[in-house]
């Protein structure tokens, strides 16, 4: 007797059913590395070089400085870290090599008196004697913002700085004479002060201390 027509869909159907799960069971496992977990075993990419070769900006700060980066918002709600690190490393730079340089004019109007006053004792004991100076960075300098608050009428913060940086000195009454070179690793902590309110915005540096490298 013939199968009916319904019953014979009903088989092939249940054949069809069977023949796919085995192949699920061959093709379907995963077999070796698959894409996405070759895309989360890599590591995340470098962060992107800032404009004209400056170093990396710092990924996060702890939370002290963002505690006290508050209490400084308060005060002044324009202050921007990143902002404010790319200018602190600008300053860094120009301020390393003009006193290598002597050039009291450029300093002058970046550090406080009392800064000033130091800087112009030691660069007035080299032209003593008689010795010229040049500094360059060998790489740009590492900058991180350690602490950055309100002192009475004061914005201060401050920079811990890695620097490498390459000297040549001549001495005294030998100006064609070959330079002795030396490289130094040099690690400090500037302090950045300006006057809250003022019309001048501005950061003058008001201390270095050496620090860890």
């Amino acid at each position: 007797m013939p199968v009916p027509v319904q019953i014979q869909i009903v088989i092939f159907a249940v054949i069809a059913a069977v023949v796919l799960f085995q192949l699920y069971n061959v093709l379907g496992k995963r077999v070796g590395r698959q894409p996405e977990e070759d895309a989360r075993a890599q590591p995340p990419a470098p962060a992107a070089p800032a404009a004209d070769g400056a170093a990396p900006r710092a990924a996060t700060l702890d939370a002290v400085t963002l505690a006290s980066i508050a209490g400084l918002r308060a005060r002044d709600p324009n202050f921007d870290p990143t902002r404010f690190l790319e200018g602190a490393r600008q300053a860094h730079e120009t301020i390393v090599q003009a006193y290598a340089a002597g050039d009291r004019e450029t300093l002058k109007p970046l550090l406080t008196a009392q800064v000033m006053e130091s800087f112009e004792a030691g660069i007035a004991a080299r032209e003593a004697r008689g010795e010229t100076e040049e500094t360059e960075f060998v790489h740009p300098a590492r900058a991180d913002l350690e602490l950055a608050t309100a002192e009475d009428n004061r914005a201060v913060a401050k920079v811990r700085f890695l620097a490498e940086l390459r000297n040549r000195v001549r001495p005294a009454g030998e100006p064609d004479a070959e330079a002795e070179v030396e490289e130094r690793r040099v690690a400090e902590v500037w302090t950045f002060e300006r006057t809250l309110g003022a019309s001048d915005p501005n950061w003058l540096l008001a201390r270095t201390e050496a620090a860890t490298a």
